[in-house]
């Protein structure tokens, strides 16, 4: 049971507890519970991009005013074969700087080298930029910090609670569900199959653990079935295969029993997800190989894969009878201790490559201009340090994310940028940066956007009722 169920939870545990005859009571008890998702005839997606293990922000988005970058190079660059500072503005390979529609004050901006692809969408105004984001449980200052005067997340600085903290509002020993499953629970209903809510291309994800609805994981480009099932056998053709019936049989044992079920509900949701990305096939075309900025060479793009996956679920969404969907997809590892400057392009250039390639997909999706339904974020563990080891960084806290999609308010970026520098107001330790976005005011607006009312967003966010700016505004009204 959740620790603090909301009465609908409360009884439609009880209800599901009582056995199949109560069962289509829960159905309609969920179903009264978001009248929204039952209305809504158009299609939403969410898809979280995971950047495991902290990606360095610092060189991601980077303040390029004179007295920003010359900060950045007196910190950044070291001299010799360890500095990390990227190459200057304008020079050949160098920054590539972005123009946002709100000035921000004597400020101007680029982004990394490797992120070309991203900038052509923040320039088409598909992609916007918010700074500064990071776990939080209500607005802080750095006295309040300094002096642990006011509730912190737990345990800063450490990659599993830090994922979980950024997945699900909790720390890792004590999360039972993420928010993107905690936004599913609230619209499964308006799916004719809730199997397919919550899906990951990357494996378990508590991101995607719900309080009642269970996340689907797929891996490679179609869902696998049971080896066998549906073929010949010892010599028995495929009509007489005894393998469905031996797994799938209803022995008397109740954990028996309960296993075969689970393995029968197996294998017909593979068969159904798979003849739904069947016929969306033709229209997901297989991205193109990236080049790796420091070889050259081109190769497969990883995460590129999981998003053609994820659009091929896109595509099959009427056979699925999906209207609301919430997937995962996680490219890592970005925990650049050492060689930052050849594994950070690496990765931000597969970063790039596979949201430019996930944007023209879903710009011609079977015909159809899906851009303005299916939003893809970017999350990480957190920030790194401004400071250099002469190689790499350490961890941090705050950092900057890119949301992508047609409903975005893109060619922006939401927040403030912090000053460039040590010793700032905003400077928790070597840099590091104290958050001013909130994870639960990121994810809210996310929510809201998707079809959740305040409420509703009040019960997935459990810290938002502490930050008075529960909307970012980079998301444009339903």
């Amino acid at each position: 049971m959740h620790p603090h169920p909301s009465r609908r939870q409360f009884l439609g545990k009880m209800l599901a507890l009582a056995g199949t005859g109560a069962m289509p009571f829960t159905l309609n008890l969920a179903a009264m519970g978001n009248a929204a998702a039952q209305n809504a005839s158009d299609y939403k997606a969410l898809v979280c991009l995971f950047m495991t293990g902290g990606n360095d922000h610092f060189n991601t988005v980077l303040p390029t005013d004179s007295g920003s970058w010359n900060e950045y190079q007196r910190i950044r660059n070291t001299g010799g074969t360890g500095s990390i500072a990227l190459p200057g503005v304008g020079a050949t390979g160098g920054v590539l700087p972005i123009t946002p529609n709100s000035p921000q004050a004597g400020r101007s901006f680029a982004l990394h080298p490797s992120l070309g692809p991203l900038k052509q969408l923040f320039d088409a105004g598909r992609v916007g930029i918010v700074a500064n984001v990071g776990t939080l449980i209500q607005p802080t200052t750095l006295v309040q910090f300094k002096a642990q005067s006011v509730q912190l997340p737990p345990r800063l600085f450490s990659h599993n609670d830090q994922q979980a903290t950024w997945q699900s509002t909790q720390a890792e020993t004590t999360a039972t569900s993420g928010w993107g499953g905690r936004i599913a629970d609230l619209v499964a209903s308006g799916n004719s199959n809730a199997t397919f809510t919550c899906i990951s291309s990357a494996g378990n994800a508590l991101f995607l653990a719900g309080r009642t609805v269970r996340q689907y994981q797929i891996s490679g480009t179609s869902a696998a079935p049971i080896t066998k099932l549906n073929e010949s056998l010892f010599g028995m053709p495929a009509g007489s295969n005894p393998l469905r019936q031996i797994i799938t049989a209803e022995p008397t044992n109740l954990f028996q029993k309960e296993h075969a079920a689970v393995v029968a509900r197996a294998i017909n949701s593979q068969a159904a997800l798979s003849s739904g990305m069947l016929a969306a096939g033709s229209g997901v075309p297989d991205p193109t190989p990236y080049i790796n900025p420091n070889t050259g060479v081109a190769t497969v793009n990883p995460l590129a894969v999981q998003l053609q996956t994820v659009a091929r679920i896109i595509g099959g969404r009427s056979a699925l009878g999906a209207r609301r969907q919430v997937f995962y997809v996680n490219l890592g590892t970005f925990d650049t201790h050492d060689y930052q400057l050849t594994t950070q392009a690496d990765m931000l250039a597969k970063l790039a490559h596979a949201m430019a390639y996930f944007d023209g997909v879903m710009g011609n999706l079977q015909g159809a201009n899906m851009r303005n339904q299916v939003t893809l974020f970017t999350a990480s563990d957190f920030g790194r340090t401004f400071t250099s080891n002469g190689d790499g960084t350490d961890h941090g806290w705050g950092s900057h994310h890119f949301i992508m999609g047609g409903a975005v308010k893109g060619k922006d970026i939401y927040g403030s940028m912090p000053v460039t520098g040590l010793g700032h107001s905003l400077d928790v330790g070597s840099g590091s940066l104290l958050p001013t976005t909130s994870v639960d005011q990121y994810g809210a607006t996310l929510a809201s956007w998707f079809g959740l009312s305040a409420t509703q967003i009040a019960d997935v966010f459990p810290n938002i009722a502490n930050f008075s700016n529960r909307n970012l505004g980079f998301m444009n009204a339903a």
